[in-house]
């Protein structure tokens, strides 16, 4: 096959057309977070705008899966021992969840520490909040280290939470998943895929959508573990049957905007015992997305500009996803206190805070995190 426009990793290239769309759904998730704080503000049932943005993680879970499964997938027992691969995938994302915890830490320092009932935690907890979230370590809703009162698993940066859970399939991968034939494969993404379309119709979560597994409570567990491990194990499948499509001109642009669309389809409402919302969520998890993927894995960047932007989108996503939610957390404050609901009220600030996002995610790229995984490779 014929690939443009990519970088090798160990001899081995990959897809920069992929590494574009991680950094789109990257940008959008960020974007569905300022509305999350709106709705979150204003006690609001359902986001005004963007609602769908947390399905951006299961997209992020299925290109995981396609990427991991291609990179490493041929290589075990070659050039690949168990602990190598551990080593490999703790120094892509562990650097980065330490910094997150620390841009966490100072969000919440600077805030007084304030909880959102108004009061306060201790020095002490905060610390201990921090390790934790470094060790990633979750939080139990209610016990102390839970300090910012929401029952996030990690309350200093709520969005680590799919990392714990991309860290979970890894583990699988390792010591299971890259066991299996192809065929017996192919029947765990089905029974998988059965899974989650049973959770998400039949609103397992309760409130009508399959955006779960940021707590740790049964229900979130068990959602948490379906969102991740059935769209990562068809990523994995896929990478094992992958064959470029012949025409996929354009392949980033159009997956760009579908997945725009996507996300700001509104929440769809129904009366009866299936919820039609999470008919459209299991669609997009176990259809639509898997097609997005295999159509951007088929085409290749033609122009200076399109390659140049999926460089930096690629770049960036990973440190975008793990640090702008420190900021959120300063802007919904925000938007409590001044008791402001909507993007027409606060759009200036709210672009303050998508820019800053931004700007915090690719310093932390260039000064800290590149330099870090290089140094850490070289030991």
């Amino acid at each position: 096959m014929k690939k443009q426009d990519t970088k090798t990793t160990d001899s081995k290239p990959h897809y920069a057309l992929l590494d574009g769309l991680r950094g789109v759904a990257a940008l959008l998730v960020v974007w569905y977070h300022v509305f999350e704080g709106f709705q979150f503000a204003g006690n609001k049932p359902v986001i005004d705008f963007i609602n769908h943005g947390y399905l951006a993680v299961d997209f992020f879970f299925i290109l995981s899966g396609f990427v991991v499964g291609y990179a490493y997938d041929s290589r075990w027992g070659k050039t690949l021992t168990l602990g190598g691969f551990f080593r490999r995938r703790l120094i892509r994302l562990q650097p980065m969840v330490i910094m997150g915890a620390v841009i966490g830490a100072a969000s919440f320092l600077i805030s007084g520490m304030e909880r959102w009932d108004g009061t306060h935690a201790t020095l002490w907890l905060t610390f201990l909040a921090f390790v934790c979230g470094c060790l990633m370590l979750p939080a139990l809703p209610g016990m102390p280290r839970e300090v910012r009162g929401n029952g996030e698993m990690f309350p200093l940066n709520g969005p680590c939470w799919s990392l714990f859970f991309e860290y979970v399939g890894n583990i699988v991968y390792a010591l299971f998943i890259r066991h299996l034939s192809t065929r017996l494969l192919a029947v765990l993404s089905f029974a998988l895929c059965c899974a989650l379309a049973w959770f998400a119709v039949t609103d397992q979560s309760g409130y009508g959508s399959i955006g779960v597994g940021w707590t740790v409570d049964r229900t979130n567990i068990l959602g948490g573990m379906l969102r991740m491990l059935c769209p990562f194990t068809m990523g994995i499948l896929m990478s094992r049957l992958f064959k470029p499509l012949r025409q996929a001109r354009g392949a980033f642009w159009t997956s760009a905007a579908l997945l725009l669309i996507i996300f700001h389809i509104p929440y769809i409402y129904s009366d009866g015992a299936l919820s039609l919302n999470g008919v459209f969520e299991a669609a997009c998890i176990i259809a639509v997305f898997p097609l997005v993927v295999w159509y951007a894995a088929s085409g290749k960047t033609t122009d200076i500009a399109s390659t140049r932007i999926c460089r930096f989108l690629g770049d960036i996503s990973y440190p975008l996803y793990i640090v702008h939610y420190p900021l959120m957390y300063a802007f919904y404050m925000w938007l409590i206190k001044t008791r402001q609901y909507t993007l027409y009220e606060t759009w200036p600030a709210a672009l303050a805070a998508v820019t800053a996002s931004i700007i915090l995610a690719w310093l932390c790229l260039k000064l800290y995190d590149m330099p870090v995984r290089k140094w850490l490779r070289n030991l």
